[in-house]
């Protein structure tokens, strides 16, 4: 199936909407998905883990009303999201307290409660896309269960798509070569700074007739300004000296080219054959209209030159020139 539309190859992450660190309110989720509408962004993802169900409930608020027809919408199996006794934070990075709790499944049953689950938060009547999110510690399950339920639904047309949406690229490229996948959703690893991806799941994307929706562009941060921020992160981690050193030679190369370090690292991706689009995490309208701003930045062919040249983009890296 087509994933983006070819005006509008830039999606919306739905892990901010939930308060991914920090809090957001509801009328500021919901004001984040329409300015995305509003961008013309078309591709909308979300997971029952982000903020224990909070996304799905704040993305669906957000396209209620939307045509069903004009978008695509995928979430993720693997975490089931259950009811506890008491309030407690969630320890798990998003700023929500809540009687929810998560725990892994990814069973038959498991998929299928997930799913059912994921409608009802979302509002909506199917997805378009699941995704077999993080089973990193749960390959065998993930193999034996999972995928073949997914495959099954998407045989009988519940769902249009399916794939594996992870920030290892081991484990994708063997999923890739040995399941059925429509799609990967690849965190991180196909990135300006970070584009390792080349070696295995990205070729192997292309072997098998497998689109990537390529996520985490900006590292988790470190490529997200002109210039790396003193608190910058990589992986959602204090970002190594050396990869802050870096991110600044590749912002030296974006400047004497007249653009920023963030327009090039959004439009990278997309320049691999496997890349069916992008989708960025946003937590307001201002950086969606931000980020949209930087997809439509015209990027001139010689920095990508400069960059192999000065060593900071591997050569095999499809770019324009």
């Amino acid at each position: 199936m087509k994933l983006f539309p070819e005006d509008s190859r830039i999606g919306l992450g739905g892990a901010p909407l939930a308060g991914l660190f920090t809090p957001v309110a509801d009328e500021e989720a919901t004001a984040t998905v329409q300015a995305a509408w509003d961008e013309g962004w078309r591709y909308f993802d979300t997971a029952p883990h982000y903020g224990l169900g909070l996304a799905e409930q704040r993305l669906g608020a957000g396209l209620a009303g939307k045509p069903r027809s004009e978008y695509v919408l995928s979430s993720k199996v693997g975490r089931i999201i259950y009811e506890a006794d008491t309030d407690a934070a969630d320890d798990e990075g998003f700023a929500v307290v809540s009687k929810r709790r998560r725990r892994w499944d990814f069973s038959r049953d498991g998929v299928l409660q997930s799913i059912e689950d994921s409608l009802r938060r979302i509002g909506t009547d199917r997805l378009d896309v699941v995704f077999v999110h993080d089973p990193d510690d749960h390959f065998d399950e993930a193999v034996a269960t999972a995928f073949p339920t997914l495959i099954e639904l998407r045989d009988q047309g519940v769902i249009g798509a399916i794939g594996s949406g992870m920030n290892q690229t081991a484990m994708l490229t063997r999923f890739v070569r040995e399941v059925d996948l429509d799609v990967i959703m690849l965190a991180g690893r196909y990135t300006l700074l970070d584009p390792d991806g080349l070696d295995d799941v990205m070729p192997a994307c292309v072997e098998n007739d497998v689109q990537v929706v390529a996520v985490g562009v900006f590292n988790s941060g470190l490529l997200s300004q002109p210039r790396p921020a003193a608190d910058a992160t990589f992986n959602y981690a204090p970002a190594p000296a050396a990869l802050v050193d870096k991110a600044n030679k590749l912002a030296d190369v974006c400047e004497s080219h007249g653009v920023t370090l963030p327009a090039v690292a959004l439009n990278f991706p997309l320049h691999h054959p496997a890349v069916a689009g992008i989708a960025v995490g946003c937590r307001t309208a201002d950086e969606v209209h931000t980020n949209a701003a930087l997809s439509r930045t015209k990027i001139p062919d010689a920095l990508w030159s400069d960059l192999k040249s000065a060593g900071l983009l591997r050569k095999d890296a499809p770019t324009p020139t």
